[in-house]
């Protein structure tokens, strides 16, 4: 530097991370390739960064707020495993019971015709041997039974969702393998049968009241206005409508597969409550959710916190965010970042949404970050997901 030139104030890290991600999202906004999107990253529990980008309803050209509620999809299913982990830290629970001590009547079979125990932490990680319909496509046995994934317009009970599920044939054996599943739905099931409470009602005092989170329902008024969703399109995202099937890009799955999507469910108080995805809520909300996460269940849970909460107790086979990453309560655990080629430290967890969320806590890092996006699926596995990480722990965006 020139003698007697005055010096250039470079910006904090956290200043510096808020130019790149504001340039990321505006980027994919101007792109179009999501109409609108959150991002709210903490430290240390202190808020270090919020943004609001594009459009929250693109035709009634409507701005993307920070407080916009969106559907959450997969998001609910960390707030639902909570109140398992509640009531098993209560003794009204054992999470290596059979769920048959707590619904008798719900026995799915294997191939062969014998119906194995299925253990309530195999719901909670996937391991049951249940699965997803949206895998299965129309010719599956879960559309031939008509089971609803929980974000469809069901117009049947919980009881008779579960009935139906217990009819479609297990996948493995419980505890052999990973499948992702209506486990979390099952589980939502057991609360409402041991708190003889509906689960939006048990999951009110089991989570919500004592952790302070706000702006979450199951349903809500149409008054409310909600974030618009959309699907992935070209040249931009399509407005979703009733009933439509969107396949997930990149996921393995039978020809004509797809998430198939309601977005009035969420203003139907008569939809059955699914603990694996039927929540509605804020970005805000979700952070301080994540803190909760972040602080191993505290004030939800006793600080000595169930093991395994953030630990990988399903190992790579589970292979749910690709190589490197195992499966905990709540979400992915990355267990080895190298093979994962990501920045993020070992032991983060993370998880999305299927109408176009992602989040992850970085322990190690102190860090939380939600993304809320209204467009299926580029903000749940697209090329955002991994250019908001990278901004986040330092890359430029790619223009």
């Amino acid at each position: 530097m020139a003698q007697g030139a005055p010096a250039v104030a470079r910006p904090s890290p956290d200043q510096a991370m808020a130019q790149r991600i504001d340039r990321t999202l505006a980027l994919a906004v101007a792109q179009q390739r999501v109409v609108g999107a959150v991002v709210l990253v903490a430290r240390d529990g202190l808020p270090v960064y919020q943004g609001a980008f594009g459009q929250a309803d693109r035709e009634a050209r409507r701005a993307m707020t920070v407080a916009t509620p969106f559907r959450l999809a997969s998001m609910t299913k960390p707030i639902v495993t909570l109140a398992a982990l509640r009531l098993a830290e209560l003794g009204q629970i054992r999470l290596q019971a059979p769920v048959t001590d707590y619904l008798p009547d719900f026995r799915p079979r294997l191939a062969d015709g014998s119906a194995p125990a299925i253990t309530l932490q195999q719901l909670l990680l996937h391991t049951s041997g249940l699965g997803y319909g949206f895998e299965e496509g129309p010719g599956g046995a879960y559309a031939r039974l008509g089971v609803s994934d929980g974000l469809d317009r069901a117009t049947l009970t919980l009881q008779e969702n579960l009935r139906r599920l217990a009819q479609a044939p297990l996948y493995f054996a419980p505890g052999t393998q990973w499948r992702y599943s209506l486990g979390i739905d099952v589980v939502g099931a057991v609360i409402e049968r041991v708190t003889h409470r509906p689960l939006p009602q048990a999951v009110d005092a089991l989570v919500l009241q004592p952790a302070a989170l706000q702006g979450f329902a199951f349903s809500v008024p149409r008054r409310q206005r909600l974030a618009t969703p959309y699907a992935n399109g070209q040249p931009r995202p399509v407005r979703m409508t009733r009933d439509m099937r969107v396949p997930i890009p990149g996921a393995p799955g039978a020809p004509g597969s797809g998430v198939v999507f309601d977005p009035a469910r969420a203003y139907s108080a008569s939809a059955f409550p699914s603990g694996g995805g039927g929540m509605i809520g804020t970005a805000p909300g979700y952070l301080r959710l994540l803190e909760v996460l972040r602080a191993g269940g505290a004030p939800v849970l006793a600080r000595a916190a169930p093991a395994g909460w953030m630990q990988p107790l399903v190992g790579p086979q589970a292979q749910t965010q690709g190589p490197g990453w195992g499966f905990g309560y709540g979400g992915a655990v990355l267990v080895d970042p190298v093979a994962a080629a990501s920045p993020q430290s070992a032991g983060t967890l993370q998880w999305g949404g299927a109408y176009g969320h992602n989040w992850f806590i970085d322990p190690p890092q102190r860090l939380s970050v939600v993304m809320l996006t209204n467009t299926a699926f580029e903000g749940m596995n697209g090329a955002l997901v991994t250019q908001l990480r990278d901004a986040v722990y330092g890359a430029a965006p790619a223009a």
